[in-house]
């Protein structure tokens, strides 16, 4: 069992990305007690989750997904029966819930409508950013789908939760071509050149690419990188951005407090909103997509 005085060694103090809150009311807890990777009847789940990441997420890893995935030869299927396929799986890697995913996808997207009425393409993204989770219920174990992400082929900077305790297994952590600074990369590359470890992020952004969706590119940098905690909430790997990435990260940080502090217990009329979101989806995603 991992216990919390080991855990509270692990962490690095209070998620940066509090600061990110933005004016929602929630009933259910304090949302300082979001990301809190310390303590809660969900630790053990989300640490053994992060472990087995944190070991196996290698860069040869990272290359064989890209070749498993990025071909859209899972299935084929219309973006809302994907968000709706989510009831059947729970984040073992999210500390705040344990409800199916398809709700923190109606949860997200009403949160954003309300602050962004204007944006249409936003809120969509806040309804679709984590059906890239599909992949569980397709084979892949969770540790290759949902958490944290975090770049491969260069040094695992201390933003990444868990830094101190998981990756001691990993094979690149003693790689001296890997545990550099920028590892097999160059300064200011731009993130569009840098691998990320895998996981639903990077999915459902080749999903977005290859269907040719229409969701502006503010919108896909949100799907790429939310999950993106060391980059967007620790200021780490700064020293690989561009400065598109530069343009990008205040959307990413206003997407993300959505994502993050919209969870909640009470759950939304999902069959109420659906035809709203699906007019969105008619616009941005429509028809039959390739996953």
């Amino acid at each position: 069992m991992y216990t919390s005085a080991c855990l509270s060694m692990c962490s690095k103090g209070p998620d940066p990305s509090l600061a990110y809150r933005p004016n929602l009311e929630t009933d259910s807890k304090d949302q300082a007690e979001y990301r809190n990777f310390e303590s809660g009847s969900l630790i053990d789940r989300v640490f053994n989750t992060y472990k087995l990441m944190h070991t196996n997420q290698t860069l040869d890893f990272v290359k064989q997904k890209h070749s498993d995935w990025s071909n859209c030869g899972h299935a084929q299927m219309g973006v809302m029966e994907a968000i709706m396929s989510l009831d059947q799986l729970v984040d073992e890697s999210d500390p705040d819930v344990d409800f199916p995913n398809s709700f923190h996808a109606f949860q997200t997207a009403e949160g954003i409508r309300k602050e962004h009425p204007d944006k249409d393409w936003f809120q969509l993204v806040g309804l679709i950013h984590d059906i890239g989770k599909i992949m569980a219920l397709w084979g892949e174990p969770q540790w290759a789908v949902v958490g944290d992400t975090f770049p491969v082929g260069c040094r695992f900077q201390n933003g990444i939760v868990f830094r101190d305790k998981t990756f001691l297994d990993n094979p690149d952590e003693e790689n001296h071509a890997y545990n550099t600074e920028c590892g097999i990369y160059n300064s200011n590359c731009g993130l569009d050149n840098v691998l990320m470890s895998w996981g639903h992020d990077e999915y459902l952004y080749r999903v977005m690419k290859f269907n040719k969706c229409t969701i502006p590119e503010e919108g896909l940098y949100m799907i790429r990188f939310h999950s993106f905690y060391p980059w967007h909430s620790h200021g780490d790997y700064m020293h690989l951005c561009n400065d598109k990435d530069q343009r990008m990260l205040p959307w990413v940080r206003e997407f993300n407090k959505f994502d993050l502090y919209t969870k909640s217990t009470e759950l939304p009329d999902v069959e109420n909103l659906k035809p709203y979101y699906q007019s969105l989806i008619n616009k941005y995603c429509p028809g039959v997509l390739r996953w």
